[in-house]
Order: C-alpha cells, then structure tokens, then sequence
C-alpha cells in the first residue's frame, strides 16, 4: 500500500498540516519538529502525491512538451533547451510524441490538460483551425516552439524561415548556379511555405524563373534525400546546385549524388538547413542554415513561464536570429 501524509502524521505524532508545511518548504516549523517528521518520512518511504498537491494549490508544477518526433536530432535539441529552463524553474516535464499526426496532437493535448499540467509546449507541423480553437480554448498557458500559427493569436519562438531560404539559394546563385533546384516538403505547412517563398524570392530576385520540375517534395528524411538526388540525376538538365530544406534531407542528397559517381560540390552544390549535428558528420561537410534549436526550446519555455507567473510578455511572438555557415559541400567564394 502506498504510504500517506496520514500515515506520516500518526507516525510522527503531529498534524497533517504540519506534515504539509515541511514537506512544503514552509519555514514556520520548529526545527526539532521538521526533523521528527523528515525522519519519519525517510523511514516511510513517503513520497507526495504531486497530483493531490496539485488540486489543492491548483498547480502542478509541470508542463506538458507535445513533440513530433523525438528520435529526430532537430526536435530532440529543442527538447534539451526546454527541460534545462524547466528545470531551472522547478517545472517537471511530460514529454509526449506525436508522429506529427493531426488527430494525435488534438488528442494528446486533451491528455495534458487532463494530467493538470500548468502549461503546454506544442511542436507541430502544420496548425490547423482545429488546433487553434483547441490552443486558444485551452485553461493554461501554450508556447509553440518552431511552429507556426498562421492567425499569430498563440504565442511562439521561431527565426524568419523564408529570409534563411532566401538568403541559402542567392549564395547558390552567386555562386554561379541558373536555376538551383528545392527539395522541399511534402507537407503544406507555413514554415515549408515560408521557406518556398524565400526560394522563390531569391530567384526572382535574379530573375529566374521558378521551374516546377526542380522542385522535388520529400518527407524530411534521409532516404527521401536519396530519392531526390536520383530524381534529379535522371534530368538531361541536371541542376549544379541544390537547396534542401532539412538536414538529414541534405544527407541523402549529398549520397546520392556520390551513389552516381558525381562529386559535391564540384559538380553539385548542396545546402542544407538547420546546422544539426549531421552537417558536421558527413562529408564533404554541409553548409547550411544554422537555427538555434537549443535556443528555440530554451525561449519558448521561458515564454511560457512568463505566462503562468503572470510576468509581463512584451512580444509574443519571438522571432531569433539566424545565420549561414559555409562548408565543403558548397564552393569557396
């Protein structure tokens, strides 16, 4: 059987709410008191239920963390800057995994506020008017943490996803590339459109056109990239630079460009995005768009604290500064 503040208060000889008080923090206790009552409470194996503390202070003292995929190296960062201001803030973390699955999402954030979390993190992929009522409706603070919500009613940590876009395809075009090619996203979300629209933005800019049939859509992995590069090799008008929207995407485009004996970049460049840990372990290494994922995480639950503390928000929707980083898979300028 579980033990109890009853069962404490009785082995110790005091109140409940004597027990409550120490276990609390709560300074108003003499000091043999609180000793007595630690001591039983070791001897005990006492444990509070944060649950039951929760319904009478009306915080839980945790926050609800809805991930898409937590095997992925972008999200799993984000999730590292979350918990390290969580805990900084003495906040516990409920961390659950969504496969970027609509009905998913609309169902685990009904199972958050059901575990009386003070506060919701939600990472998504395209936020629909469903989430949004869901979001707004909801009786405790919500942060978004590289996700978009198109109306900007909830708030959010992001960067300028079509600037990073656009400024990655005009240094492929300064360097010499007609018309670099996307491998872009198979999901219509508003980042995947912001980062079109900086795409698009760059080669209008040069004034090139936008050729449909080097944008090729994938799914955020490492195979799709390899599909991808194939698609392009088979092409009597193979691209000489291609820009790709994740990572792990680039990965599998720089491999299979190498699967056909190609080079990189002396006969393809290749730009990535988001600078994780990848772009470093393949080689040539990549170049691409660094996005501070730890610092994303970090801010939005920062944001979120200020809002179940009720602190002051100047601007609710943060938006961080990018940057490029420049590697082997691109040529030198």
């Amino acid at each position: 059987m579980n033990v109890t503040i009853y069962d404490v208060a009785r082995e110790a000889n005091v109140s409940m709410a004597t027990v409550s008080r120490v276990v609390n923090g709560n300074p108003n206790v003499k000091p043999a008191t609180r000793k007595k009552v630690l001591h039983t409470i070791e001897r005990l194996g006492y444990r509070p239920n944060a649950v039951a503390r929760g319904l009478a202070s009306k915080k839980t003292t945790t926050v609800g963390v809805i991930i898409p995929d937590i095997s992925s190296i972008f999200f799993s960062e984000l999730a590292r800057g979350i918990d390290d201001i969580a805990t900084m803030y003495k906040y516990n973390i409920i961390l659950s995994n969504s496969d970027q699955n609509k009905d998913k999402e609309l169902q685990l954030i009904n199972t958050m506020l059901e575990k009386q979390v003070d506060g919701i993190v939600f990472m998504g992929g395209n936020i629909s008017d469903e989430h949004v009522h869901q979001l707004k409706s909801s009786p405790v603070p919500v942060a978004l943490a590289a996700t978009i919500d198109p109306s900007q009613e909830i708030p959010s940590v992001n960067i300028d996803y079509q600037e990073a876009a656009y400024e990655a395809t005009k240094l492929l075009i300064e360097n010499g590339t007609t018309n670099p090619a996307f491998v872009s996203a198979q999901e219509e979300t508003e980042i995947n459109n912001q980062k079109y629209e900086g795409y698009a933005r760059a080669l209008k800019e040069a004034n090139q056109e936008v050729n449909p049939d080097l944008i090729v859509k994938g799914d955020y992995t490492y195979d799709s990239g390899i599909e991808a590069a194939h698609q392009y090799l088979e092409m009597d008008n193979k691209p000489t630079a291609i820009f790709v929207a994740s990572d792990e995407m680039a990965l599998g485009v720089i491999h299979g460009i190498q699967d056909k004996g190609l080079r990189v970049p002396e006969d393809i460049e290749v730009f990535g995005f988001d600078n994780t840990r990848l772009a470093t372990m393949v080689r040539p290494t990549l170049s691409t768009i660094v996005q501070p994922m730890y610092d994303i995480g970090a801010v939005a639950m920062r944001l979120l604290t200020k809002y179940m503390n009720k602190e002051e928000v100047t601007d609710q929707n943060v938006i961080l500064p990018h940057r490029m980083i420049e590697r082997s898979s691109t040529k030198a300028r």
